[in-house]
């Protein structure tokens, strides 16, 4: 592992000539060539199962916290800032994503990963003790930074040692982990719940570690491999404690970072938290968000066009056109999947009269269908070598879902009609994934691999922020409205607790004039949030048009594969 950052120590392949091509590639690339370079056909399927495990791990973090966030924010009394902190994890999360890639490029992939366990764990613990919705909040946003750098980083790692042709076929394998939980994942929830959800976050602070440490090894015994082979040697670049300072400082844009995640949480938070003030839309700290965050949203962008050496998002990667278009598709449907995915569990308990474990079966059915059929995209990815046939078909088999879903989401309807929505969303969502990150890293150099999956990952995560500040402002401004309007007489006064509870919510008898109540104020509220997704959704037709038609046969990696 690297150790030192005064005077700073990389490692790199041994120049073969003033005009080797791999010259120009940056150290963390060049550490990751030679490695890869120096492993066994064993060791790489040795990497890709500590990699499965990981995914696994992560697969069973999304599934409990997607299951039980509705009970520990009720818990809390905040059951409605369920977007709002899916809003602040969001933008953690796009803070991170850039600054990831670069480490990841410039040092080495073990240290990213280690920094990222680390912050997982920290994460993991505060979640497991935190006692309010504050600390609650603070939490997720470690939980999120941490286990979205690990993923990254594996993601990275599987582009490494994938070509361009099987790389959907390698995405399916890292993303099958998700096929157990569709089906572990939901009792799993109830139980924990029923006990105390805190030990579902002890859990995976255990199993963590176990899972990432084994991976870290190989790739430092793999490295010192090819240190004895003399296909990497070590180099030291000089430079005094300030420099460093100065240069990392820079180099990883820490002024635009906190120009981000200051403009975007103050500009969005605003929209998801205006229905909860007493004078909505004319409070005056709605009023100072918005314009604030607004300002500072303006500067950023102004500060990383004119002002940045380093920026964080490099205008370079966007000149492509499958680039570009790729990003605008990543972005568009995660702003329609957002709109209406933060209450969707909760939705299914209230209307649809289902416990917790069968809520996490519905919900985990797109969970199934997608890993499952990615399988499908990569064989057919192979066979053709071409990918943007089927995103056209995918969005369409999208649309239809939330178009479906909009219909069926009354009470009344059955959940089976629901459950038909989730696969057609699983097959949408499985090839829209998959072939996104096909796109991006076919159409790049792998010297910008990490840099094409952090933009990548960095647009999704400002669409999440987008969406659940959408899904937010819906919900405040709807639900309130529809529980004073539908509850009875005798009942009015108690909104606010049934709006800020999901035990509450639930306690009432299933046919009470309460209870159908508060199913209606739902049913309106998921389909105004339905609604918006559809319309950003039927955007990302234009942009798969738009992108090109690029052939993946015939592009390999340099180093051993294993896809």
């Amino acid at each position: 592992m690297l150790e030192k950052v005064t005077p700073s120590t990389t490692e790199v392949p041994p120049a073969t000539g003033p005009q080797d091509p791999a010259s120009e590639q940056q150290n963390g690339v060049r550490i990751a060539e030679a490695v890869t370079k120096s492993w066994s056909k064993n060791t790489l399927i040795q990497v890709y199962i500590c990699m499965w495990l990981m995914y696994f791990v992560r697969a069973l973090n999304g599934s409990l916290t997607s299951n039980l966030a509705p009970y520990i924010t009720s818990d809390f009394s905040n059951h409605s800032l369920l977007p709002v902190i899916q809003i602040v994890v969001s933008i953690m999360s796009a803070a991170c994503t850039m600054p990831i890639a670069k480490l990841l490029n410039l040092w080495d992939r073990t240290i990213a990963l280690s920094l990222m366990l680390v912050v997982s764990i920290i994460g993991l613990i505060v979640m497991a003790c935190c006692h309010n919705i504050t600390i609650y909040c603070v939490a997720q946003a470690f939980i999120t930074v941490g286990l979205t750098g690990l993923i990254f980083s594996l993601d990275v790692l599987t582009a490494d040692t994938s070509t361009a042709q099987d790389r959907a076929l390698a995405f399916a394998f890292t993303s099958s982990p998700y096929i157990i939980m569709a089906f572990a994942g939901a009792p799993l929830s109830a139980s924990f719940n029923e006990v105390n959800w805190r030990w579902a976050y002890g859990t995976i602070a255990i199993l963590l570690p176990v899972v990432t440490v084994p991976l870290i090894i190989i790739w430092e015994l793999a490295k010192r491999k090819a240190q004895e082979t003399e296909t990497l040697t070590r180099i030291h670049e000089k430079r005094s404690l300030a420099e460093s300072i100065h240069y990392y400082i820079i180099e990883f844009d820490i002024i635009g970072i906190l120009l981000l995640i200051a403009g975007f949480s103050l500009f969005l938070l605003a929209f998801a938290l205006a229905g909860s003030q007493p004078q909505k839309w004319h409070s005056t700290h709605i009023i100072c968000m918005i314009v604030i965050g607004g300002v500072t949203i303006i500067v950023f962008a102004a500060y990383e066009r004119l002002f940045a050496s380093k920026p964080l998002v490099p205008y370079n990667l966007l000149i492509s056109r499958t680039v570009t278009f790729t990003c605008l598709l990543n972005l568009t449907y995660v702003i329609a999947a957002d709109c209406w995915a933060s209450y969707f569990t909760s939705f299914l308990q209230v209307v649809y009269h289902v416990s917790l474990t069968e809520a996490g079966y519905v919900v985990a059915i797109s969970n199934l269908i997608s890993p499952l059929w990615l399988v499908g995209v990569g064989f057919l990815v192979r066979w053709t070598g071409r990918f943007k046939w089927l995103l056209l078909c995918a969005i369409p088999v999208y649309l239809l879902a939330i178009g479906l879903m909009i219909y069926f989401r009354s009470p009344g309807h059955s959940i089976g009609y629901i459950c038909l929505c989730e696969v057609l969303i699983g097959l949408g969502t499985g090839t829209i994934i998959a072939l996104e990150q096909t796109a991006v890293t076919t159409a790049s150099e792998h010297n910008d691999y990490a840099s094409m999956l952090a933009l990548l990952g960095w647009v999704g995560s400002i669409g999440g922020a987008i969406g659940n500040s959408i899904s937010g402002a819906i919900w405040t401004n709807t639900l309130p409205q529809k529980l004073r309007e539908y509850l009875p007489e005798e009942m009015k006064s108690q909104w606010k607790e049934i709006n800020d509870s999901l035990y509450v919510q639930l306690s009432y008898e299933v046919g009470s004039p309460t209870r159908v109540a508060i199913e209606k104020a739902y049913a309106v509220s998921q389909r105004n949030m339905l609604i918006a997704g559809i319309a950003f959704m039927a955007l990302t037709i234009v942009w798969v048009v738009g992108i090109k038609d690029v052939r993946v046969k015939g592009r390999d990696n340099k180093g051993r594969v294993l896809f």
